[in-house]
């Protein structure tokens, strides 16, 4: 099991589809262990809050190339360094999600794109007419009343009063939310 990168212990499986951003998934693990360190060992306590630091800064749009070779290089550091088991296992889904998807954290520095269209700094809340419907499901779930729409007609988000809560874009089943 350790070969392969996983461990032991949590008795948990977690199911994900393309709609789920693994830089997204990588951020909440190191965001979980980096709260239950107990900050006795340098590596995982200080190491786990710059791995944090990365992957919300990637998430943001703000990650730079370097960010990928600084996070697999910090990872086994820790992992090489820390003093129990939760220091080293705790960069394992930072390892995992760059080796087998690396072309995410890549769209996320790159392109400024979140494939799975979950990290909000990264969506520009435009309806594109082309794939829009016209059914107004989008308007009708804005609890804010961003979303404006006729009948028959391609809604429009008023980007002032857009709070960027993603309820259009999980109501719209047409992907026509970017």
């Amino acid at each position: 099991i350790a070969k392969v990168g996983a461990i032991m212990g949590s008795g948990g499986m977690i199911v994900m589809d393309e709609n789920t951003c693994m830089v997204d998934m990588a951020r909440f693990f190191m965001d979980f262990i980096q709260e239950e360190s107990c900050g006795k060992c340098t590596p995982c306590r200080e190491g786990t809050r710059r791995l944090l630091q990365l992957l919300e800064k990637i998430s943001q749009g703000r990650g730079e190339p370097e960010d990928i070779a600084t996070m697999e290089e910090l990872s086994r550091t820790i992992r090489e360094t820390a003093l129990c088991g939760l220091g080293q296992t705790g960069p394992n889904p930072v390892l995992s999600t760059l080796r087998y998807f690396r072309e995410e954290f890549e769209a996320h520095i790159y392109e400024r794109r979140c494939p799975a269209k979950r990290c909000v700094d990264l969506l520009r809340f435009e309806i594109d007419p082309e794939l829009c419907s016209r059914c107004g499901l989008c308007a009708k779930a804005c609890p804010v009343e961003a979303v404006s729409w006729k009948k028959k007609e391609v809604a429009r988000i008023d980007k002032e009063k857009c709070i960027k809560c993603l309820t259009c874009f999980d109501k719209c089943k047409f992907g026509a939310i970017a």
